[in-house]
């Protein structure tokens, strides 16, 4: 029997992806996919890359004793108005992907949803707050540094994130006119992720106090996070090595590798790379993620995936754009 899921905010970038992950997913049926403004409407028409896999279309009402588990993929903010105006099921588990109960103040019963950190608290959780995707790409970068206490320096991170990452809503920086051939910084040193990236950092590593120096940055493509994070450290490069090989030689996703790493290799995928470099006394790492998979809806699968006991794989066997 399928495990049945519900989607509450269907119609944007995020949500679109996680129809086509779930829509291929072997244990799962979709009960619907809800949106105020496209009740009635075919999906299809909305997410035009799904013609041919689906014939479902959006409701603008819906059971929440029918599904199994609850996604929400609505605007920052408005997950925590659900939550507060509805009376859940107690078997419904919910998967938040905003970032309404990402931080430890405001988590009210929601498990940080990383699973490279979290995977044993994930399997048990009933309630579930998906990462950001800067976050993932950063904290990914730095986990294996914080587990083995050497995060001792400041930290230095350029990211460069692309035109999806600001969502399906039309703005000054997201037309195509802007955005192309263009490259701006947003938000330096104060982006919202970089609270849940600390509070990850001090769980691993509680003497963390850091700076994070995050210059986020505007780029004109459609989809990919590239970070490049350095900080000092006096590992050997043989050591480092083994020390990102020993903390993610379990992971579903995560691979550290020797090669230079390109988003293109990422791209379509739930993967994140990771490649490190030494010079001198500074460690280079970059980190390069799918923002919409690994940083979003790809992630938000894998978390269901342990949540309901299944493979962590199952439904993400995606494969590179290539060229």
């Amino acid at each position: 029997m399928k495990i049945k899921a519900g989607i509450i905010g269907g119609a944007g970038y995020t949500a679109g992806e996680l129809i086509r992950l779930l829509v291929h997913h072997p244990d799962v049926a979709i009960e619907f996919v809800h949106s105020s403004s496209n009740a009635g409407n075919r999906i299809t028409d909305v997410h035009g890359g799904l013609v041919g896999e689906t014939d479902l279309s959006f409701t603008g009402s819906y059971d929440l004793h029918v599904p199994d588990v609850l996604f929400l993929c609505s605007a920052h903010g408005d997950s925590r108005k659900f939550m507060e105006t509805h009376r859940l099921p107690e078997s419904l588990k919910v998967i938040d992907l905003s970032m309404d109960y990402r931080h430890r103040a405001g988590a009210e019963g929601f498990v940080y949803g990383l699973p490279e950190l979290n995977r044993a608290d994930i399997r048990k959780a009933q309630y579930l707050a998906n990462p950001g995707c800067f976050a993932t790409a950063i904290q990914l970068a730095l986990l294996p540094l914080a587990a083995n206490r050497r995060l001792k320096n400041e930290i230095h991170v350029n990211a460069i994130t692309g035109a999806t990452g600001a969502g399906v809503k039309p703005g000054i920086t997201t037309h195509f006119s802007w955005r192309d051939n263009n490259l701006s910084v947003y938000k330096a040193f104060e982006h919202q992720h970089l609270q849940e990236i600390r509070e990850s950092l001090s769980r691993l590593q509680p003497d963390f106090g850091r700076e994070i120096n995050f210059i986020p940055v505007r780029g004109n493509f459609s989809r990919g996070i590239f970070a490049t994070l350095y900080t000092e450290c006096e590992k050997s490069p043989d050591e480092i090595q083994a020390l990102y090989s020993d903390y993610y030689q379990d992971a579903a996703f995560t691979h550290v590798t020797d090669r230079q790493v390109d988003l293109k290799q990422v791209i379509q995928t739930n993967k994140c790379l990771l490649h490190l470099e030494k010079h001198g006394n500074k460690l280079l790492i970059v980190s390069v993620i799918d923002n919409l998979l690994k940083g979003a809806s790809g992630q938000a699968v894998q978390n269901f995936n342990l949540m309901f006991g299944l493979d962590e794989k199952a439904g993400l066997n995606l494969k590179p754009a290539g060229f």
